[in-house]
């Protein structure tokens, strides 16, 4: 079983990345030609491109954020409609066994109830690891700021690693999820 949630997380993670990073690089390829253009479209030089590309790190952090949480809720979809080591996570249409009825393939419209849980506990265990990590900090590193090494790449490993653990306690936590075969 250990193996089908290693599957699983592995696949999650190469698509949550590749995700949230296309979205990302996106919303920010746009702005930073709609700030281009605004600009007056001046001639591209050294100096030019340079400005564009800090422009574009600048606002690629921001939107990073944002297309991270819209990775996080599309990827759950794969979550569910995806086999990993002949298991399967199914999602069902209500908690009691006996009037359960497999949904075959789950919609966003699916995902609801089962996305605020899943997405709590990320929230809980990445607290969790910043609170461990914060401990680790204080006394094993000389960083003189509590939060110094903080920032979205930290953040994103954490929830990365947050993501193993509410897999495998998805089925526990929520009366909706079951791991089946496939």
């Amino acid at each position: 079983m250990s193996r089908f949630y290693f599957s699983l997380w592995l696949k999650w993670i190469l698509r949550l990345t590749l995700c949230s990073v296309a979205l990302a690089s996106v919303f920010s390829a746009l702005l930073t030609a709609f700030v281009y253009a605004n600009q007056g479209a001046q001639t591209l030089g050294s100096a030019v491109w340079m400005a564009l590309f800090d422009i574009f790190k600048f606002w690629f952090a921001i939107f990073w954020s944002l297309a991270l949480l819209v990775a996080l809720f599309r990827s759950l979809k794969f979550v569910f409609n995806s086999c990993a080591n002949g298991y399967k996570l199914v999602l069902q249409t209500c908690a009691n066994e006996e009037k359960s009825e497999t949904i075959e393939v789950v919609g966003y419209g699916d995902l609801i109830k089962v996305w605020r849980k899943w997405f709590m506990g990320i929230i809980w265990l990445v607290g969790v690891q910043m609170i461990l990590a914060l401990i680790f900090t204080t006394f094993f590193t000389s960083y003189s700021a509590v939060f110094d090494w903080f920032g979205i790449h930290v953040l994103y490993v954490f929830v990365l690693i947050a993501g193993y653990f509410s897999f495998a306690s998805l089925s526990g936590r929520c009366k909706l999820t079951r791991v089946r075969k496939c």
